[in-house]
Parts: C-alpha cells; sequence; structure tokens
C-alpha cells in the first residue's frame, strides 16, 4: 500500500505538520527526507530498512559519501542534500548562541558543540571567542589531533584571543571515543591555558567536552 493510501494522520508529512517534528520517529522523519520508496518499498519502509542497515539514524547522518551512496535509495544527490540540512541546522544554532549572551544560553551552547564536535573521528580542540558581554565573536578549530589526542600550545590560544578581541573565552575538545569524562591531561590543560589567558585579562568560562550524550562542563564540576 502506498503511503498515499494512508490514513492521513498516520502519513509522516501530515503528522509533522499536526503534530509537530517531534512526535515523528526516526523512521518518518528520513522518510519525509527521501521523499520516495523503491520498487515494492514505501519511503517509511526503505527508511526502516537504511536505519536496520546503518545501526542510527546518527550512523546514516555521520556516514560519509561512499557510504552512504552504498545504500539502496542513496547516492550522491542525496547526500549533498543531506550535507546540506546539516550545514543549516548548525548555522541555526550557531545564530542562537550569537543573539544572546553565551552564560544565558548554556543549552544553545551546548547545542551547538555538539553539532560541531560530535561526529568528528579524531579529536579537536576548538574556541568560543567571546566579547565583554559573554556574546560570541567567533567559534575557532584551532588543533587538529588523531585519536588519542591533540597538542594544545598556549600560546596559539592567546594569539587568537588578542586577534578577535576576545574578553572571554570557551574551550572545548571533542572525545571520539565517545567518553566525556576529562583525563588528568584535560585538567592540566585548562590550568595552563587558563593562566595564559589571565596574562592578557581574557577569562576562561568553561572548559566543555564533547562525547556522545550532553557535554561535559568542567566549570559545573568545579574543576576550574
Amino acid at each position: 500500500m502506498s503511503i498515499r493510501d494512508w490514513p492521513a494522520a498516520e502519513r509522516p508529512r501530515e503528522k509533522l505538520l499536526e503534530q509537530g517534528a517531534a512526535a515523528l520517529s526516526d523512521a518518518e522523519l528520513l522518510a519525509i527526507f527521501l521523499r520516495t520508496g523503491v520498487t515494492g518499498k514505501s519511503a517509511v519502509d526503505l527508511a526502516r530498512q537504511l536505519l536496520s542497515e546503518f545501526g542510527s539514524l546518527r550512523a546514516l547522518l555521520e556516514s560519509d559519501l561512499e557510504q552512504f551512496s552504498s545504500h539502496l535509495g542513496l547516492g550522491p544527490a542525496k547526500f549533498a542534500q543531506l550535507q546540506a540540512v546539516l550545514e543549516m541546522g548548525r548555522r541555526h544554532l550557531a545564530e542562537r548562541i550569537r543573539r544572546d549572551s553565551a552564560l544565558e544560553s548554556p543549552q544553545a551552547v551546548r547545542d551547538y558543540l555538539k553539532a560541531r564536535l560530535r561526529h568528528e573521528p579524531h579529536e579537536l580542540f576548538a574556541c568560543l571567542f567571546l566579547d565583554s558581554k559573554h556574546r560570541v565573536l567567533a567559534f575557532e578549530v584551532l588543533f587538529h589531533g588523531t585519536i588519542d589526542g591533540a597538542s594544545v600550545y598556549p600560546r596559539q590560544v592567546v594569539k587568537r584571543a588578542l586577534a578577535q578581541n576576545a574578553a572571554a573565552v570557551i574551550l572545548t575538545h571533542n572525545h571520539p571515543s565517545g567518553v566525556a569524562e576529562p583525563s588528568q591531561a584535560d585538567r592540566q590543560l585548562t590550568r595552563k591555558l587558563t593562566d595564559a589567558l589571565a596574562l592578557i585579562d581574557v577569562r576562561v568560562l568553561d572548559h566543555f567536552i564533547v562525547g556522545d550524550g550532553e557535554p561535559l562542563s568542567m566549570a559545573e564540576r568545579g574543576w576550574m
């Protein structure tokens, strides 16, 4: 049976318009993105099959072009469309944290950092540079590492803070292992950067570690 023959309340698009996107399952959301199925499968059936093959919606969203295109119903055109959707989402989150003080929108900051760093296969270290009212001036990835860690040089962080004329900074890096718990090296690095930036009157507000769940705040843990 085609989706067009389903009761209106059960069709993904109509359900989204009536109840909102949050009411839909992963398969229903993916079906709307796919728009059409393949011979013998509706868009929802195909979406369910793809989620089973990839293992999760997140794995599908984070797959590269080769992985993505190797599955039935997917290809370069759909991959390009998906990347555009994901980038629009990231830019929307960036706009949210630029409008208000980062300290007044802690969840918006967390959501943005997850969108930027959680899917990365290697460790990255980045900074959110803030003005005197804690509004975001810029987000910069400063160091690229391997899955085992990244070498972070305080001098470079200080240089970029001066270039942005920042009054404060939020440090962040990801743990590709998925475990957001900070290592002893992470805590030592935070102290080193806090001391270095204090010399130019730039305050370190927090250090977020991005893993599989919610980013961990070292300030909330009392480690800063």
